[in-house]
């Protein structure tokens, strides 16, 4: 057999050393930031935090809680990244569903679609558009844009072809429409493709940060990704919000790690429950039989 191999004994060791640093190095900056959150001032300030907390406390989640700007931006980012999914589940998975089948002028559609992979109409033209359709100021305006994906599309048209054709002649036989086999037999045969896109589409409206800078035009508007934005990168004392006897206490650093561990659990927690459909998911809807 070829797992009993030397050249392959020798490549399982090598593969799983290269597995574990690549583990490692995504999980131990989160495991320090987590660490800082829950530190002292002095310890975070004198660079003595590693990987464990020191001093430990619990201040910095405290005030990161108070402050109504973190707060305001995590709703706007939960509402954004739940309407944002179900409207791009609604479009891609209809899409898809349209697109698995043949019909006379599929291939053009097709190529159209793909078009939208290579080109786009680029950032002045978009956001003239958002504007001049009144969606600025508003989540429209970071939910609509982004509806559709070509990838997610070609993903769940591909899962759908799948599903064997008797099943859907069955159903027609007893009298179904295409909207009761789209929603009685497709969909719930498709569980792994649909939560692997419905992943992607979550991560995706979670993380982004750009599109809530551009249209929104106050900090009290930005999704999650925005406001800590201006918190890291633009290092924006104002949404940090510390008074002066608070200083005094807290490190600038230590709420700053606590909101950006906070802004990951969210997506964390869904892992665990769409990971047993997430490689049947890929592995399917990448491959046209």
């Amino acid at each position: 057999m070829y797992h009993k191999t030397k050249g392959y004994k020798v490549f399982s060791v090598f593969n799983h050393i290269l597995l574990i640093v690549v583990a490692l190095s995504c999980f131990l900056p989160l495991l320090h930031l987590l660490a800082q959150s829950f530190s002292s001032k002095s310890a975070v300030n004198g660079g003595l935090v590693s990987f464990w907390p020191v001093e430990f406390n619990t201040d910095a989640y405290a005030k990161t809680f108070r402050n109504t700007n973190f707060t305001g931006s995590m709703w706007i980012s939960v509402v954004r990244t739940t309407l944002g999914t179900l409207i791009s589940m609604v479009v891609i998975t209809t899409a898809g569903y349209a697109l698995s089948k043949e019909f006379r002028g599929r291939n053009a559609l097709m190529w159209i679609f793909v078009f939208t992979m290579l080109f786009s109409g680029g950032l002045i033209p978009s956001y003239i558009l958002v504007s001049e359709l009144g969606l600025k100021d508003t989540i429209l305006a970071l939910i609509l844009p982004g509806a559709f994906g070509a990838y997610n599309l070609i993903l769940i048209m591909n899962f759908f072809k799948t599903i064997p054709k008797a099943l859907e002649e069955a159903a027609f036989i007893d009298g179904a429409s295409f909207f009761v086999i789209f929603s009685k037999i497709y969909l719930p045969l498709s569980l792994p493709g649909l939560a692997t896109i419905g992943l992607f589409i979550m991560v995706g409206h979670w993380n982004s940060w750009f599109d809530g800078l551009l249209y929104m035009s106050t900090t009290d508007k930005y999704p999650l990704a925005s406001f800590l934005q201006t918190v890291v990168v633009q290092n924006s004392a104002q949404n940090v919000a510390l008074s002066a006897s608070e200083a005094a206490a807290l490190s600038e650093q230590s709420i700053k790690a606590a909101q950006i561990f906070i802004s990951t659990v969210p997506i964390i927690a869904v892992y665990p429950f769409l990971q047993k459909y997430f490689v049947k998911g890929i592995v399917l809807g990448a491959v046209k039989e």
